[in-house]
């Protein structure tokens, strides 16, 4: 698609749509939203990239390939049920640390489980659309 207006839109709705999925991923573990909705906010953006300009500027956009994004999220889900085993409760009992911050609120393993589902999310669904988009 050469379309002058999406991709000069795009260049201002790509910051704007991954902020907008960093809120999601943030507000989720207390409110609606969470890893998979942020996940899916963020994937979505960069598919109108994509859209905008070709598969392989999308590509350089990221730091890492999807299929790593993939598995660093995976980790990071499990990772998040280990804790609870080291410290002697069942796999994937939610451990908090009582200290808030200023705009997360208190950390706990229930947000690093959704970075986990959020890096998974958009590692799965950028592997699925750069696929579909290359075929053309």
């Amino acid at each position: 698609m050469d379309s002058l207006v999406l991709r000069t839109a795009i260049r201002y709705l790509l910051p704007l749509l991954l902020l907008f999925s960093v809120f999601a991923l943030l507000r989720g573990h207390n409110e609606p939203g969470g890893g998979f909705v942020g996940g899916l906010v963020a994937s979505s953006a960069f598919a109108l990239y994509t859209l905008a300009f070709d598969v392989q500027r999308a590509r350089q956009l990221l730091p890492v390939t999807p299929r790593r994004l993939i598995g660093l999220g995976l980790l990071v889900a499990v990772f998040s049920g280990l804790i609870s085993v080291l410290a002697g409760d069942p796999f994937m009992t939610a451990r908090w640390d009582n200290r808030p911050l200023p705009v997360v609120g208190k950390l706990g393993t229930p947000l690093l489980f959704d970075v986990g589902v959020y890096l998974t999310v958009v590692g799965v669904v950028l592997t699925i659309i750069f696929a579909l988009a290359e075929e053309e």
